[in-house]
């Protein structure tokens, strides 16, 4: 058996083999690998002095220590208290949602009485401002009616939309006559309106949208703005079928839809029973639990895996039934009987495990006939208390069997509708909604619901909402009153500077959902942002998922006040990079919402906070220095609360207020101090870096374009090295670099990753209190590299190993394994494994690095129309491809950061996997993901190792460059291993869904025995004999 064994030739290091008998000589091998790995020490050690030379130089990073030492002794260290923290926050929240509260209330108020005021007159003539046709005018160039001049200014207050902030508009659905009588009637006295508009913004300018959705169907908004219609000229958008309506409108409910699938319901009664059923979906919000059956001489549920229960109404629930209507198809006789009494089961055994809503519960039935009344089950299941309401839509133009099915609504409380057309759909199924409203407004009780957080324009908002009742007759819902919450706001009253580089703030609603996380992603990028299907239903263990039991979710679900804590993997730079770290939890409620906020606090750093002492005098000078900016999401004084202070900076604002010449304006005092305090020390780099810029002989090659440095405080200086265009890369500091710069939920990604570095050349020592780092050109870094890689110790200058050399890859790669510097440059940028996938496996068995496994409960797939699940791919495309497709063209323009000696690659990478190319229609779908990250292990400095390729054996040496993130990689070239599986970061999809704890609201208004039964559906009159039946019956249970 011949066995190939390897040795040193004379002149290089690179390995051959030849036959030495049966035995492979591993003495041979050691010795050549230590001869490799002396000039590679040496090479780095010469890299890492000449970067590390250069970065201590343009950052000015010892001079800043020295200024720290000065200031060390007037400097005390004070640790966070967590309870004391969100307590304050709570407080804080809590005066906010009741300033919007009181806001709605007043628009309630001003609505109810408007109304009462009025009297319908049905040949009422009115010229309102219709949103669709304000400044239209026809081919004579007059204005078109319901349209007229409205004046519209641009306004950054409402994303730079033009509005008119005197007057508000009305929109009517396209499906609707503008001229309805009900319409202009509602129109008329809702004008009363505008004042309280007017006036609840000036109280308040924080306040956005504000507007009263009416139950007739039209729309009034404040500040008026101008809509515009889709291509086909149609608005799709009905008030009444959104979720705050439905929220404001109703109590919590228990639903189960019976569709009728006997062969009667063949061909285009089956289609528009399928839509019916999806229409009722819609109208379900995260509060209501539901179940749909099919029905002929059997029972069908048509998800045959929730037999005899209820689910709830989420998104994701909602979409998965919408998917099994498609499937239902007409065949045999209808036995409605057996239905009716399988849906009165489902709800009383749910209602009585304290499940469901424990509200309000109800029948939807969709038939085109019942041939009896079924009184006998009624009065088992639902007589005298009839707590479930029946509401029947009879499918088709025929009216045989309209009486038994109108019957059965006036009997227990509900509504009679008919449907004959696909067009009538959904003004019959929004019927029922104002029937479920009776107990609510005879109650009169205007309950204040607040949303889940949802996206307009790209800004996250939650809403607060109040129904609106007619006070002359009961039982009448007038509409719905609301305004717009921007979540920015809630997020300005979180003190970032107390929270510490890692640590944040979050809120989540009574069902789990996310109001505001800094791991909140509402949108993704296809051509344009895109809103995510689910994005306003992510769940706080989906961002929070190491917390298997869902301990933390549950506590702040329930509304209770503590404390957790739990080791947390932390992703950055898009979810390509992992920092490991101990996170404690304070939690509390937000009193008079369904909300509840907590903070999170890293351990070690993020428990502490200095605090300095300066002079305003000297503390103003340095800060309005030319290089000096503040976090601009960062409120060091609230300019929003009065009108004359918005056009102030933030640095003017704390001028007036520290100066005394505006006390009135709300400044954070203590966060002000600090930021004086950073401002004096950090000054003497302006200097510092002024001089190196003026010095013509320093930086000759432009190698280095800009220096930073940033604060805890949310203070940053720049200094350029090179004009503005030359820069490599211009977006980097500024607003377009989302993860570089401090944010109001983070602080900037350089500084973080900055902060989790091993303490070092250019770690401070008052820790973590500032970051500070360099640009450079990707070039000049490259030239230093390469540089470095060519210098050896031997006396006649010939070296016995180059990078220059075919034989051996060199590679200089960051401490997340991605390539910083190859020779092949389509591969800069790239994860080290998909490049050599053996090189990478050999590392991870040796310990050189760590996979370390993540979730994502927020990507999307992308599904391909007419393509069975296997098709089901992740949306983007993958490192590689993304590097190949989008940057590749660029990579030269790349640049490097050097924090800390943190050195970081510049260029985000979508984490993703690779898409299948298909010429079918595509749509995003939510999916949960499992994907890996990779980090190397800091005590190994150094190693080597070799790879049995099957025919050859691969050597490689991986050494760290002093005081820094960067190892450098030598690979043998001359054993191919290029069948070895390459390691990559591609995701794979995982299905974990779970039915998760939840607050039910506090307000319930199922039934009241004062609401008139006999409104309940007029497409039919009753005959005589069945008004008869009825009579007695409503007339007992009301004696009851």
């Amino acid at each position: 058996m011949c066995v190939r064994f390897w040795k040193p030739t004379a002149d290089r290091t690179s390995l051959r083999s030849e036959n030495f008998g049966s035995v492979l000589v591993r003495s041979t091998l050691i010795f050549t690998v230590l001869v490799t790995l002396l000039p590679i020490k040496l090479w780095a050690s010469a890299f890492g002095g000449e970067i590390k030379s250069i970065s201590a130089k343009y950052s000015g990073s010892q001079l800043l220590q020295k200024k720290y030492k000065e200031f060390e002794k007037s400097v005390r260290v004070e640790e966070i208290d967590g309870f004391k923290l969100v307590k304050n926050l709570a407080v804080k929240m809590e005066e906010m949602f009741r300033k919007k509260a009181e806001a709605t209330r007043r628009l309630v108020e001003a609505a109810e009485e408007a109304h009462h005021q009025h009297e319908d007159n049905p040949d009422l003539q009115y010229e309102y401002f219709n949103a669709v046709l304000i400044n239209e005018v026809d081919e004579e160039g007059n204005n078109v009616e319901l349209g007229g001049q409205f004046i519209l200014e641009p306004n950054d207050h409402f994303n730079n939309l033009s509005v008119n902030l005197s007057l508000s508009v009305v929109q009517v659905p396209t499906n609707m006559y503008n001229k309805d009588p009900d319409i202009v009637n509602g129109v008329y006295w809702s004008e009363a309106l505008n004042k309280v508009f007017v006036d609840n913004f000036e109280r308040d300018p924080t306040l956005i949208w504000q507007y009263f959705g009416s139950a007739k169907g039209f729309f009034r908004q404040y500040p008026g703005v101008k809509w515009h219609p889709d291509e086909h000229g149609v608005i799709g958008f009905d008030c009444r079928n959104r979720k705050w309506y439905i929220q404001a409108a109703t109590s919590p409910k228990d639903v189960v839809i019976l569709v009728d699938v006997s062969g009667s319901m063949k061909g285009l009664r089956l289609t528009i029973a399928r839509q019916t059923v999806s229409s009722i979906l819609d109208t379900l919000g995260e509060d209501d639990f539901f179940n749909i059956i099919a029905y002929n001489q059997e029972i069908h549920y048509v998800e045959p895996c929730l037999n005899g229960t209820l689910v709830r109404a989420d998104r994701t629930n909602k979409d998965h039934f919408h998917e099994h209507l498609d499937k239902l198809f007409a065949k045999g006789i209808g036995l409605l009987g057996d239905a009716l009494t399988e849906a009165f089961i489902i709800l009383n055994d749910f209602n009585q495990t304290g499940r469901g809503s424990v509200c309000s519960q109800a029948i939807m039935l969709v038939t085109d006939g019942a041939t009896e009344m079924y009184d006998d089950v009624f009065e088992k299941y639902n007589w005298p208390e009839r707590k479930v309401r029946i509401f029947p839509y009879l499918i088709g133009r025929e009216s045989a069997f309209a009486d038994n099915l109108k019957w059965m609504a006036c009997a227990n409380k509900g509504y009679f509708s008919q449907i004959s057309t696909l067009a009538d759909v959904q003004e019959n199924v929004m019927r029922y909604l104002h029937v479920m409203s009776r107990p609510k407004v005879i109650d009169h009780e205007h309950d204040t619901v607040w949303t889940e957080a949802y996206v307009d324009s790209a800004v996250i908002l939650c809403l607060c909402v109040l129904n609106v009742f007619m006070q002359k007759n009961q039982g009448i819902l007038l509409g719905v009153v609301g305004t717009d919450i921007p979540l920015q706001e809630l997020m300005k009253l979180i003190p970032k500077h107390m929270l510490g580089i890692h640590g944040y703030a979050f809120a989540i609603t009574n069902n789990g959902y996310i109001l505001t996380h800094p791991d909140l992603r509402p949108l993704y990028q296809d051509s344009k942002k895109r809103r995510k299907p689910n994005y306003s239903s992510v769940d706080l263990s989906e961002v929070e998922w190491e917390d298997k039991d869902d301990i933390l979710r549950n506590a702040m679900v329930n509304r209770r006040t503590g404390t957790f804590s739990m080791e947390v993997k932390k992703t950055v730079d898009r979810g390509r990079r992992v920092l490991k770290m101990h996170n404690d939890y304070y939690y509390t409620d937000i009193k008079g919402t369904p909300f509840s906020v907590g903070v999170a606090l890293s351990r070690g750093h993020g428990k502490y906070f200095f605090r300095g002492n300066v002079s305003v005098e000297t503390g103003l000078r340095d800060l309005e220095q030319p290089d000096v900016a503040l976090a601009d999401e960062w409120t060091y004084c609230n300019t929003e609360e009065q009108h004359e202070h918005r056009h102030l900076t933030q640095i003017q604002a704390i001028k007036l207020f520290m100066t005394g010449r505006r006390p009135h304006l709300k400044c954070d005092r203590e966060l002000i101090q600090e930021v004086l305090f950073d401002a004096v020390v950090t000054a003497p780099l302006e200097a510092y870096w002024t001089g190196l810029t003026l010095n013509k002989s320093e930086n000759s090659d432009k190698g280095v374009e800009i220096a930073f440095l940033g604060t805890r405080t949310g203070l940053s200086r720049t200094n350029l090295f090179v004009p503005v265009d030359q820069l490599s890369n211009q977006d980097f500091l500024t607003a377009e670099d989302k993860e570089g710069v401090f944010n109001a939920d983070h602080f900037p990604l350089w500084y973080k990753r900055a902060a989790e570095q091993v303490p070092g050349t250019f770690i401070y020592s008052i820790p973590f209190s500032t970051a500070v780092g360099i640009q450079m050109k990707l070039e000049f870094f490259q030239r230093k590299f390469w540089t470095a890689c060519r210098q050896c110790t031997a006396l006649d200058g010939k070296c016995s190993i180059s990078c220059d050399s075919e034989d051996i890859n060199c590679y200089l790669i960051d401490n997340n394994g991605f390539i910083l510097v190859t020779e092949e440059l389509s591969q800069t940028g790239l994860f080290f494994g998909e490049v050599e996938g053996a090189v990478m496996n050999k590392l991870l068995q040796m310990g050189s690095f760590k996979r370390i496994t993540l979730y994502d409960y927020q990507a999307l797939c992308k599904d391909y129309a007419g393509s069975s699940d296997s098709a089901r791919t992740l949306s983007d495309v993958s490192v590689q491809d993304r590097i190949s497709t989008d940057r590749r063209e660029d990579v030269r323009h790349v640049d490097i950061f050097l924090l800390e000696f943190n050195l970081y690659s510049w260029w985000n990478v979508d984490l993703s996997v690779k898409a299948q190319r298909s010429r079918g229609k595509t749509m995003m779908v939510p999916c949960d993901t499992e994907y890996p990250a990779f980090v190397s292990e800091r005590t190994i400095k150094e190693t080597t190792g070799n790879i049995d390729c099957g025919g050859c054996i691969r050597s490689f040496v991986i050494q760290q460059i002093p005081s820094s993130n960067l190892f450098m990689v030598v690979v043998d070239n001359k054993c191919d291993c290029s069948s070895a599986p390459p390691v990559t970061m591609d995701p794979i999809e995982i299905i974990l869904k779970f039915q998760k704890d939840r607050k039910k609201p506090e307000s319930c208004h199922p039934f009241h025995a004062e609401e008139n039964a006999m409104e309940c559906g007029s497409a039919t009159q009753l005959s005589s004999h069945l008004t008869a039946a009825l009579l007695p019956l409503i007339a007992a249970t009301i004696s009851r």
